[in-house]
């Protein structure tokens, strides 16, 4: 399986402690060595690093931990394939535009038959995993029943239906964002911290690096950092459930739906 990371802020924040962790997964503490990537929002202009590399050894996963773009809204991705080969094009995350704005996801996990059960239409996946190919199910789904002026409500609980659809037939632990939002669906595993004032310090659990929040923030503050499993072992993460999506704006929860069948695998 491949792990997943996103942040919704709501003041342009940078993931560097984070994702230092994460990289260390990527091959080192973890096997999650078969690529890796990251998408990054600035309004609505969007950067993209991906890297067929294990993190632990690309020179661009070095690039990022060092570099401190400032975002509002994170998502990345370390693989372990398990359907197509490891190559470029088969990288998390992917993107598309819908309604003029950039949308990326991840996913981790695998579906059974996905281009039967989930045929592509509108948007066609470039590479050769189930992944991507349920991305441009998704979007054409977004495409095909709503519009660019939809609200965030039904919008979400569309999204949770197809996910439920989507989980059906494997595992489906997704992040999508289209640089507003951030939506966060759990198959079987996914956990979550918000970070707001009063601050801490914050270790993490796969190399040794800390931070003190205080020092880094203001108190009005707000940062949502979404992943696999938590990055730090002196912090209290809140386990999403299987079968909930979880909508996030600005690192506050705005929607949140539930499956009929929660706790169901």
């Amino acid at each position: 399986m491949c792990e997943l990371l996103g942040m919704s802020a709501n003041v342009p924040t940078d993931i560097c402690f984070s994702f230092s962790g994460l990289v260390k997964r990527g091959g080192e503490t973890g096997p999650h060595k078969d690529g890796w990537g990251i998408a990054f929002y600035e309004g609505r202009g969007y950067r993209e690093f991906r890297d067929p590399k294990p993190s632990v050894d690309s020179e661009i996963a070095k690039l990022i931990q060092n570099y401190p773009i400032k975002s509002k809204a994170v998502i990345s991705h370390i693989r372990q394939a398990n359907v197509g080969e490891i190559c470029l094009e088969n990288t998390h995350p992917f993107s598309r535009e819908l309604w003029g704005r950039y949308w990326s996801y991840a996913h981790n996990g695998q579906l059974e038959d996905s281009s039967t059960h989930f045929p592509a239409s509108f948007y066609l996946p470039v590479g050769t995993t189930d992944s991507e190919q349920a991305f441009c199910w998704l979007l054409a789904q977004f495409r095909l029943n709503f519009t660019d002026q939809c609200a965030i409500g039904p919008l979400s609980q569309a999204l949770h239906q197809w996910c439920e659809q989507l989980r059906a037939k494997g595992v489906f632990n997704m992040l999508l964002s289209n640089g507003e939002y951030l939506f966060a669906y759990c198959s079987t595993k996914l956990s979550r911290i918000t970070r707001e004032a009063p601050f801490g310090k914050a270790q993490l659990s796969d190399i040794e690096m800390n931070v003190d929040f205080k020092e880094e923030t203001t108190p009005h503050d707000i940062v949502t950092v979404i992943a696999t499993q938590p990055l730090t072992d002196n912090e209290a993460w809140e386990s999403i459930q299987p079968g909930e999506l979880v909508v996030f704006k600005e690192g506050v929860i705005v929607e949140r739906f539930f499956s009929a069948n929660a706790g169901a695998a």
